[in-house]
């Protein structure tokens, strides 16, 4: 199986992504011509910078001729130019790169897919793409409390970020890897300027795409980590830890827009084929991708017979189970010794669980022995949407394959507590739920 691993030591964006992509061995050209498809009136400048003494590939992006500016420019050159108006008609090398109102660049989500969905670009890249414009919308409609179809972009939606954004899609399927892995992230420090003011780093956007995701800071006062970088991370890696057993095959370097005195500032990405799947690091989190076929990964098998459990102390057992951590837990029928009926106890979970939960069974059964094995099991990607009803928000399990939707389902639970609180039959709340996420697609 083929894995790359994304080292964010320094972070991540999305423009060191994409000179991270070219540094391994993506095609410059497959990138050029995927912004030229945008038709957004971009191109890239790809040159080799230094920092620190690291080597690595910087990207820019120009829109008409002139260079987008990273986010603290960008705003601070905003303000500056609002308390010199005559800079705005100088001439010369010293004349202000004159960008507009701040929300010049907004766009809409919708806006936004059209423009992908529109491109000649492959249908996977527009996918992937989609997901992770996707991310970003649903974190900024939770952080500004409002509907995601009135969310406009203000920096995510201006043109480098749409180029960087549909780059990696287009680069990360053109690395032909089954998953990319992930160390944790260093978010860097201090204060970074938005279009809604001065926010500490990690910026709001930032913090709402990284839950659930392993970061820290080294105490560098730099925003290291990107709304669009942070999109890009949770939509396209399957797992977070350390390096994984793997055989190195290719590395690259992307750099970041800074050059912080001591410290290389660039993303590393390393390409190899993997050792064996089960040499993650144990309890490293599997999360969603659209870019792999299916994650793969370890999970252990615990099965006990009982022939003499009072059956109301198994389906007590069952839901404790469940509640301990078990991944899944089920019984079958099964005819024992001396003709007696019995269940046949099965329980799926992490390998570090193993133990616990067999001292678990141990301690609330009957039996005298529990078996354990440890198999590969592969799975869907899989990410969770919120899907409006008129009787409230419900969970839309969402199961992707080469980042094409196979199966989508309502949460159970979220449908039943509604359909008890608003005394509305179960099925139609799961049907409703169904057809408005349909709608979406």
């Amino acid at each position: 199986m083929k894995i790359a691993y994304l080292d964010c030591f320094s972070g991540m964006s999305g423009d060191m992504f994409l000179g991270a992509l070219v540094d391994a061995g993506v095609s410059p050209e497959l990138l050029e011509k995927t912004v030229e498809a945008l038709h957004v009136g971009a191109r890239l400048e790809i040159s080799k910078v230094d920092r620190s003494g690291i080597t690595a590939t910087k990207i820019d992006v120009f829109v008409n001729g002139e260079k987008e500016l990273p986010r603290d420019e960008f705003f601070a050159e905003h303000e500056h130019s609002h308390e010199n108006e005559h800079d705005k008609h100088a001439t010369g090398p010293d004349r202000h790169h004159d960008h507009g109102p701040v929300h010049a660049h907004g766009r809409s989500l919708k806006e936004i897919k059209n423009l992908i969905a529109n491109a000649a670009i492959s249908e996977t890249a527009k996918t992937t793409a989609m997901a992770i414009f996707q991310a970003l919308g649903e974190a900024e409609a939770k952080i500004h409390n409002m509907d995601i179809d009135s969310v406009h972009f203000h920096e995510v939606g201006a043109v480098d970020a749409i180029v960087d954004i549909v780059g990696a899609a287009a680069g990360a399927e053109a690395l032909g890897v089954d998953e990319i892995a992930c160390s944790a992230l260093n978010v860097g420090g201090g204060t970074v300027k938005c279009a809604h003011g001065v926010f500490p780093v990690p910026a709001p956007a930032t913090v709402e795409l990284l839950k659930d995701i392993p970061i820290y800071s080294s105490g560098i006062q730099k925003e290291l980590v990107t709304p669009t970088g942070a999109a890009i991370v949770k939509t396209l890696v399957t797992r977070f830890g350390d390096v994984p057993a793997m055989k190195i095959e290719t590395s690259g370097y992307g750099a970041g827009s800074c050059d912080i005195a001591g410290h290389p500032n660039v993303v590393r990405l390393v390409i190899g084929e993997a050792i064996a799947a089960q040499n993650f690091r144990p309890g490293a989190e599997t999360r969603p991708s659209v870019v792999g076929h299916t994650t793969t990964e370890t999970i252990s098998v615990l099965e006990a017979n009982l022939d003499d459990l009072n059956p109301q102390v198994f389906g007590y057992v069952m839901d404790r189970l469940l509640e301990e951590g078990a991944l899944d837990a089920f019984g079958m029928p099964v005819q024992m010794k001396k003709n007696r009926p019995g269940m046949l106890l099965t329980v799926l979970c992490k390998p570090q669980d193993a133990d616990r939960l067999t001292h678990f069974i141990f301690t609330e059964t009957t039996t005298l022995g529990v078996r354990r094995r440890d198999e590969q099991r592969q799975t869907l990607s899989r990410r969770w949407v919120n899907v409006a009803t008129p009787w409230g928000d419900v969970r839309m399990k969402i199961a992707s394959m080469n980042g094409t939707v196979i199966n989508y389902a309502p949460e159970y639970e979220d449908c039943r507590k509604l359909a008890t609180e608003q005394r509305v039959p179960l099925k139609q709340i799961m049907n409703a739920t169904i057809e408005a996420y349909s709608k979406t697609r």
